[in-house]
Protein backbone atom coordinates (compact mmCIF):
# COMPACT_ATOMS: atom_id res chain seq x y z
CA UNK A 1 0.00 0.00 0.00
CA UNK A 2 2.86 2.41 0.81
CA UNK A 3 4.60 1.75 -2.52
CA UNK A 4 1.33 2.39 -4.37
CA UNK A 5 0.91 5.72 -2.56
CA UNK A 6 4.48 6.70 -3.42
CA UNK A 7 3.91 5.74 -7.07
CA UNK A 8 0.78 7.89 -7.23
CA UNK A 9 2.61 10.85 -5.69
CA UNK A 10 5.57 10.51 -8.09
CA UNK A 11 3.31 10.23 -11.13
CA UNK A 12 1.35 13.26 -9.96
CA UNK A 13 4.50 15.31 -9.58
CA UNK A 14 5.78 14.21 -12.99
CA UNK A 15 2.45 15.10 -14.55
CA UNK A 16 2.60 18.58 -13.07
CA UNK A 17 6.17 19.08 -14.27
CA UNK A 18 5.46 17.88 -17.79
CA UNK A 19 2.31 19.97 -17.96
CA UNK A 20 4.20 23.16 -17.12
CA UNK A 21 6.20 23.09 -20.38
CA UNK A 22 3.94 24.02 -23.26
CA UNK A 23 6.39 24.87 -25.99
CA UNK A 24 9.91 24.32 -27.22
CA UNK A 25 13.00 25.22 -25.23
CA UNK A 26 15.87 27.27 -26.64
CA UNK A 27 18.18 30.17 -25.98
CA UNK A 28 17.74 33.87 -26.63
CA UNK A 29 19.95 36.93 -26.81
CA UNK A 30 19.30 40.56 -27.67
CA UNK A 31 20.34 42.29 -30.85
CA UNK A 32 20.60 45.98 -31.54
CA UNK A 33 19.83 48.22 -34.54
CA UNK A 34 20.24 48.61 -37.39
CA UNK A 35 17.41 46.16 -38.02
CA UNK A 36 17.07 46.92 -41.72
CA UNK A 37 17.25 45.38 -44.23
CA UNK A 38 15.68 42.09 -43.18
CA UNK A 39 15.49 38.79 -45.04
CA UNK A 40 11.69 38.86 -44.81
CA UNK A 41 10.71 42.28 -46.15
CA UNK A 42 13.88 44.13 -47.01
CA UNK A 43 13.73 47.81 -46.06
CA UNK A 44 9.98 48.03 -45.35
CA UNK A 45 9.39 49.81 -42.03
CA UNK A 46 5.84 48.45 -41.76
CA UNK A 47 7.12 44.90 -41.14
CA UNK A 48 7.86 45.74 -37.52
CA UNK A 49 4.99 45.17 -35.07
CA UNK A 50 3.86 47.75 -32.50
CA UNK A 51 6.31 48.16 -29.64
CA UNK A 52 9.16 46.74 -31.77
CA UNK A 53 8.46 43.25 -30.43
CA UNK A 54 10.18 41.20 -33.11
CA UNK A 55 12.87 38.56 -33.54
CA UNK A 56 15.42 37.07 -35.86
CA UNK A 57 15.59 33.30 -35.80
CA UNK A 58 18.34 30.76 -36.27
CA UNK A 59 18.48 28.35 -39.21
CA UNK A 60 16.58 25.73 -37.20
CA UNK A 61 13.47 27.94 -37.03
CA UNK A 62 13.95 29.78 -40.33
CA UNK A 63 12.36 27.01 -42.45
CA UNK A 64 13.75 28.39 -45.74
CA UNK A 65 11.99 31.71 -45.14
CA UNK A 66 8.60 30.26 -44.20
CA UNK A 67 9.16 31.64 -40.69
CA UNK A 68 8.63 35.23 -41.92
CA UNK A 69 5.67 36.70 -40.10
CA UNK A 70 5.28 33.80 -37.68
CA UNK A 71 4.34 34.82 -34.19
CA UNK A 72 5.72 33.29 -31.03
CA UNK A 73 4.92 33.71 -27.37
CA UNK A 74 8.00 33.30 -25.23
CA UNK A 75 9.03 33.51 -21.63
CA UNK A 76 12.36 33.55 -19.88
CA UNK A 77 13.13 30.38 -17.93
CA UNK A 78 16.63 30.95 -16.57
CA UNK A 79 20.03 32.51 -17.04
CA UNK A 80 23.07 33.77 -15.16
CA UNK A 81 22.38 36.15 -12.26
CA UNK A 82 18.58 35.59 -12.32
CA UNK A 83 17.76 37.76 -15.35
CA UNK A 84 14.15 36.63 -15.84
CA UNK A 85 11.12 38.84 -15.48
CA UNK A 86 7.69 37.32 -14.94
CA UNK A 87 5.33 37.06 -17.87
CA UNK A 88 5.54 36.46 -21.58
CA UNK A 89 6.10 38.50 -24.71
CA UNK A 90 4.52 38.00 -28.14
CA UNK A 91 6.93 38.56 -31.03
CA UNK A 92 6.96 38.36 -34.83
CA UNK A 93 9.73 36.87 -36.98
CA UNK A 94 11.21 39.47 -39.33
CA UNK A 95 14.67 38.14 -40.11
CA UNK A 96 17.17 35.31 -40.25
CA UNK A 97 20.01 35.57 -37.75
CA UNK A 98 22.80 37.47 -39.51
CA UNK A 99 25.66 35.99 -37.51
CA UNK A 100 27.26 32.68 -38.39
CA UNK A 101 27.04 30.71 -36.26
CA UNK A 102 23.97 32.27 -34.68
CA UNK A 103 24.59 32.88 -30.95
CA UNK A 104 21.14 31.59 -29.91
CA UNK A 105 17.92 30.01 -31.12
CA UNK A 106 16.15 33.37 -31.18
CA UNK A 107 17.54 36.92 -31.25
CA UNK A 108 15.10 39.38 -29.74
CA UNK A 109 14.93 43.07 -30.55
CA UNK A 110 16.16 45.09 -27.60
CA UNK A 111 12.55 46.02 -26.72
CA UNK A 112 11.36 42.41 -26.82
CA UNK A 113 14.34 41.24 -24.77
CA UNK A 114 13.79 43.86 -22.09
CA UNK A 115 10.19 42.64 -21.74
CA UNK A 116 11.39 39.26 -20.41
CA UNK A 117 14.89 39.92 -19.03
CA UNK A 118 16.38 42.54 -16.73
CA UNK A 119 19.89 41.91 -18.08
CA UNK A 120 20.26 43.17 -21.68
CA UNK A 121 23.54 41.39 -22.37
CA UNK A 122 22.60 37.96 -21.02
CA UNK A 123 22.01 34.76 -22.90
CA UNK A 124 18.83 33.32 -21.45
CA UNK A 125 16.95 30.06 -21.69
CA UNK A 126 13.44 30.51 -23.06
CA UNK A 127 10.30 28.56 -23.70
CA UNK A 128 8.52 29.50 -26.93
CA UNK A 129 5.39 28.43 -28.71
CA UNK A 130 4.00 29.46 -32.08
CA UNK A 131 0.73 31.39 -31.76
Amino acid sequence: MVSMTITVIVLSLLGNEIGSVLGDIGTATSYEPPYLPTKCNGNREDQFPPGNLFVSVSEGLWDNGAACGRRYRLRCLSGNNKPCKDGTVDVRVVDLCRKSPCPSTILLSSDAFSAVSSSPTSKINVEYIQI
